[in-house]
């Protein structure tokens, strides 16, 4: 018997935190009954585990993925709402894959998939501090003050952010794009950060997390990833 959140993270559905959050808000149900209590210990043989609409199985065969997210598709893989989700975009994948973090329905760009609870955990924990990094484009030209201190680090309403690497790139039609780099995962990080210093986000994009780039990828693609990548990929995150 094992604890409901470590199965469900040991499935790849998110990190234990995140499981957890997803327990006590009534999300999962277990043999027919939904589950709150998070000291909840089931069998996986045996028990029938729904996490939303979705049965649960562990399984043996391992599925890394990268995959070009679409703005107006959510990361999660429930919405009460209705909306289209990433794994729509996955056609030809056998498997059950979740998402590793999370990229606004607004936001498009890279986003990972695993059904590896392991690497999911490690690269979603603030320790290992996998950086991520997007192109934004905001509203007007920061002036080189506004950008050295988003560098530096701003005080959000949730506490400081880390020092960033935060580059112009270019002007166009009196806006500007910039490249972020931040190895934090806060929900809307960037998009806070640029109305922060004034310039507001028209169109954001993450272009890479940890070694993996978008490379190739047309909106709504995906691939899997190769053995060195993943490789590397599993180095930054501290797993085996």
């Amino acid at each position: 018997m094992e604890r409901l959140q470590k199965v469900m993270a040991r499935a790849g559905v998110a990190s234990r935190r995140r499981c957890e959050e997803m327990i006590t808000a009534g999300m999962v149900k277990v043999n027919g009954k939904v589950i709150t209590e998070l000291g909840t210990k089931v069998d996986p043989e045996r028990d029938k585990i729904v996490v939303g609409d979705e049965t649960l199985f562990l399984s043996d065969k391992k599925y890394y993925l990268a995959l070009y997210k679409l703005r107006g598709y959510i990361s999660t893989l429930h919405d009460e709402k209705g909306r289209k989700k990433v794994i729509d975009l996955l056609k030809g994948v056998d498997g059950r894959v979740y998402p590793v973090g999370r990229l606004d329905y607004d936001s498009e760009g890279l986003l990972l998939l695993t059904n590896d609870g392991d690497l999911t955990y490690a690269m979603t924990h603030p320790k290992r501090q996998i950086k991520k990094t997007y192109l934004a484009r905001v509203q007007g030209v920061p002036a080189p003050a506004r950008l050295a201190q988003m560098a530096d680090g701003l005080i959000l309403e949730d506490g400081p952010t880390a020092p960033a690497r935060v580059r112009l790139v270019s002007e166009r039609e009196g806006n500007a794009l910039l490249e972020i780099t931040i190895n934090e995962g806060r929900n809307r990080q960037v998009r806070r950060m640029c109305e922060y210093i004034g310039h507001p986000v028209l169109r954001l994009q993450r272009t890479r997390m940890g070694n993996i780039s978008l490379d190739a990828l047309r909106p709504g693609q995906y691939r899997h990833l190769a053995e060195e990548e993943l490789k590397r990929l599993k180095e930054l995150a501290g797993v085996d």
